[in-house]
């Protein structure tokens, strides 16, 4: 793509390298960016350092967070009881969109995938496992992923913590097998929180 300016080529690669954007959008958003007064384009690029310089992850549950601790886990009114793990912080975003769900939560970072070289000590199970006895946590819900890996993932944090006494639950499947949960749409979503089942339904 041949264009006038190397700034404006510059800002256009700079784009593309976003997921999902390429050549020709890229070149439409810097365009729409030249058309804006200049505070608003200095406003719009101080927001995006502002989040990558200041934006934290939860010292509790690893969703991000603006301070030490994030909001959910900072609010009272949360079930600290409760915890629904996940594999990502896209999956806290896609269940808290439902309003069906009042615990709190605990972000993996990933799923155990030997294929992929993630194993279950680059995830966040052994801060799982201080948390379910300092809170005293009486249910822990799998949203996972309903895949191979996903179940993979469950099954060795329940055989690791097998012998604590709290319930066991996954959501229900009616996220199809394969499916990934921040593409389920939030009525299907919100039915599987509120109608999981125990683990041993899905776990063998």
């Amino acid at each position: 793509m041949q264009l006038p300016s190397s700034l404006l080529e510059n800002a256009v690669a700079e784009f593309s390298k976003l997921p999902g954007i390429g050549k020709k959008t890229a070149l439409r958003l810097v365009l729409h960016l030249l058309k804006q007064e200049v505070s608003t384009t200095i406003q719009f690029s101080e927001a995006l350092v502002r989040m990558r310089k200041e934006i934290q992850f939860c010292k509790n549950c690893f969703n991000i967070s603006d301070g030490p601790i994030c909001s959910i886990c900072a609010n009272a009114s949360r079930s600290k009881e409760t915890i629904c793990v996940v594999e990502n912080i896209r999956d806290v975003i896609a269940i808290e969109n439902t309003s069906q769900y009042h615990g709190t939560y605990h972000v993996l970072g990933g799923i155990i995938s030997p294929l992929d070289g993630i194993g279950p000590e680059q995830l966040t199970i052994e801060s799982l496992m201080e948390r379910i006895q300092k809170d005293h946590v009486t249910e822990l819900i799998f949203a996972l992923n309903p895949t191979i890996q996903g179940d993979t993932t469950i099954y060795y944090i329940q055989k690791k913590m097998a012998g604590y006494p709290y319930k066991v639950t996954t959501i229900a499947r009616g996220i199809a097998f394969g499916g990934e949960l921040e593409y389920a749409d939030e009525m299907t979503l919100g039915k599987s929180i509120s109608n999981r089942q125990p683990i041993q339904q899905y776990i063998k």
